[in-house]
């Protein structure tokens, strides 16, 4: 599932360089093609860049997600025959609106790049969905109106609300786990198969017996199946398991409780368990990729602020030459003159990062604290001495009293 969707890229979903659908054959059959049209010049590179500038932007998008919503809401009004009847003007009209909406989008696209645009998955399930959407207006043109399948061809139209997937990446990151576990959900389902398997030959032989057994959930393999499908489940057990102890077969019970354990709480719990590992690490994976496309997008803005610094840099020294300035100095002091708070500027010194002024802030705040403690140290300090030196008087005339007696 990983291989038809693939990861959706910046433009549009155009992935250079990894191919969402390739095999070897395929790679070996599109080589010439690609080696021949690979550097072809278009004559309307101004137009195609507008085109892919309207696609790729935000506007865009939430346009498209609107309209796929509008559309999933006429689809459950369609659903209802008496609000069909009263609105089938309305039905119909806004029905040719969203064909011919989808039509000139899967148009903009492939006129933007029309060789790698099939190289990616959500668009060739947009050009399925376009197919599906005029299978039924074939079969009224071809079949007629009465065609016996065409309510199964107007029933997969609901499949067109799965273009919100092209344009939510929330949704492609589930995709891309789900596609990631393919592998590991394919062994343990087919683990379960050979569980199953041999719980339901089992069950055939002790509990299948026409005469005294229960023909009905256990007759053949397929029936036995099914009634595993069930005990896999958890749904319904407690019948399945009544119907054999009114038969008094042996050994139901514990049939019972050890495929339920087997095949609930081990082989289920194992598959969800696959499942949400995956999941994490695609959302890790995604919030890693935003990351990195923020700080794209912020050093691209550094560059464009660092650009148009130079060139007025360079406009200043143009101006110094042909202008009565005597020195460089005298000019910059004049451009001084005409700066603004609001100017955006690009410092690449060490100390003006964010980072660099939270340590040196958080440094300042243990100064602050360690001074006060010394503040406090002295102030304890010049009272002990401020004491002594009130109890020096004191001690001196004791002494001299003491030796005034000894004479």
């Amino acid at each position: 599932m990983e291989n038809f969707f693939g990861k959706m890229p910046q433009q549009f979903h155009y992935q250079k360089d990894t191919r969402v659908i390739s095999s070897s054959l395929l790679d070996n059959a599109s080589k010439p093609f690609y080696s021949r049209f690979g550097s072809f010049q278009r004559k309307d590179a101004q137009c195609q860049e507008f085109v892919k500038r309207v696609i790729m932007s935000h506007l865009f998008k939430i346009i498209m997600i609107s309209i796929v919503s509008v559309n999933a809401f006429f689809v459950v009004l369609w659903t209802d025959y008496n609000t069909r009847y009263n609105l089938f003007t309305l039905c119909e009209v806004s029905e040719l609106i969203f064909v011919s909406i989808y039509s000139s989008e899967f148009c903009m696209k492939l006129y933007v790049d029309p060789i790698n645009y099939w190289k990616d998955g959500y668009n060739l399930l947009d050009i399925i969905i376009i197919i599906i959407i005029f299978i039924p207006y074939s079969l009224r043109k071809f079949k007629g109106k009465h065609y016996p399948y065409l309510n199964i061809a107007e029933g997969i139209q609901s499949l067109r609300i799965l273009k919100l997937i092209t344009y939510s990446r929330g949704i492609r990151t589930l995709i891309t786990a789900v596609g990631q576990t393919a592998y590991t959900v394919a062994s343990v389902i087919i683990l379960l198969f050979v569980l199953m398997f041999i719980f339901a030959i089992l069950g055939f032989c002790l509990f299948g017996v026409p005469d005294r057994g229960d023909p009905n959930n256990w007759g053949n393999l397929a029936v036995a199946f099914f009634t595993l499908f069930s005990l896999a489940t958890v749904d319904g057990w407690t019948d399945l398991q009544e119907q054999l102890d009114n038969r008094n077969l042996a050994l139901s019970r514990a049939f019972t409780i050890i495929f339920i354990l087997l095949a609930s709480f081990v082989f289920l719990s194992m598959f969800v368990g696959v499942m949400i590992i995956h999941t994490e690490d695609s959302i890790k994976k995604f919030e890693r990729e935003l990351m990195a496309e923020r700080h794209v997008t912020l050093m691209e803005e550094k560059q464009v602020i660092v650009k148009r610094q130079q060139e007025e840099v360079s406009r200043l020294m143009q101006t110094q030459k042909k202008g009565d300035y005597k020195s460089f100095s005298e000019l910059v002091e004049n451009f001084k003159k005409t700066l603004r708070h609001t100017d955006p500027m690009v410092l690449d010194d060490f100390g003006t990062s964010l980072p660099f002024i939270d340590v040196y802030l958080s440094t300042l705040d243990n100064q602050d604290t360690t001074i006060c403690k010394l503040q406090e140290l002295y102030c304890e300090i010049a009272h002990v001495l401020s004491l002594m030196l009130e109890d020096l008087p004191q001690k001196k005339q004791s002494q001299s009293s003491e030796k005034a007696t000894e004479q």
